[in-house]
């Protein structure tokens, strides 16, 4: 056997290899795309998954936006209120003052028109 001979038989030996390598890599390949059982299957339902988290995300965004505008509402709602509450309170501690000033009684008619 010359040189030319052996480079035919290892180029022969190794275009078999990488064939049955190819034959296996592509049945590997095939039940892994399987939409059923394989990764593809998996992926699909990943995908319906991220949709339906989507929208509940977006859901959720929407009742925090109104939930935040409601709560924004109420605390100006009891920051007015808080402002009533102590100027009655401020009125309120002014008052004895001003009860404590007695009013002159009036004379009677008759008395008034004597004098």
């Amino acid at each position: 056997m010359n040189l030319s001979q052996i480079l035919q038989c290892a180029l022969l030996t190794f275009s078999l290899g990488v064939g049955f390598f190819c034959f296996v890599l592509a049945r590997r390949l095939r039940r892994l795309n399987d939409l059923e059982t394989g990764l593809g299957g998996a992926i699909a339902v990943m995908a319906s998954e991220i949709a339906r988290l989507e929208r509940a995300i977006h859901a959720a965004k929407t009742e925090a936006t109104v939930a935040t505008e409601g709560l924004a509402n109420e605390v100006e709602r009891a920051k007015e209120e808080r402002a009533f509450w102590v100027l009655q309170k401020k009125f309120s501690e002014a008052a004895p003052a001003a009860a404590r000033l007695r009013r002159r009684r009036r004379a009677p008619a008759a008395e008034m028109l004597d004098a």
